[in-house]
């Protein structure tokens, strides 16, 4: 049976768009999903921009409220933000287990253009990074 994984971050158009793709690129047998606390309009330009250039398209991808998942089951529910961490909702559906792996928004970057995008491929490697070895160490061995 799939594992079934929650990504959780505040507005579901950076941090936790990323995670969903590496995870779904790593194991396609995986059910991931991700969602916002506050979801915003859209998944960010840049974001959708540093993953093309590794190869994972998440184009398509919209923000998603983690409200319409709180009646579901799941495997793992990882929140990747500290906001959404502190206000992780309650779910309804059973969740065995609740994990932070926090990153930096790159979003709050500033600068010009190049530093800016340099921000975001940072986050990215450390997303991609941290997933891998969580997958690897933790998913592999269920």
């Amino acid at each position: 049976m799939a594992q079934r994984i929650l990504i959780l971050c505040t507005g579901n158009s950076c941090r936790s768009q990323m995670a969903e793709g590496f995870l779904k690129s790593f194991d396609p047998n995986l059910e991931v999903y991700s969602a916002g606390t506050n979801p915003a309009s859209h998944v960010s330009s840049r974001a959708i921009q540093v993953m093309k250039e590794i190869g994972i398209d998440i184009s398509l991808e919209y923000p998603k409220s983690v409200d319409q998942f709180l009646n579901d089951s799941f495997d793992y529910v990882i929140t990747v933000c500290d906001y959404a961490k502190e206000t992780c909702p309650i779910f309804t559906g059973k969740v065995t287990h609740r994990l932070h792996i926090g990153f930096d928004d790159p979003a709050e970057a500033f600068g010009i253009d190049e530093e800016v995008i340099n921000e975001f491929r940072r986050v990215r490697d450390r997303i991609k990074e941290q997933f891998y070895k969580w997958h690897q160490t933790i998913l592999l061995n269920c």
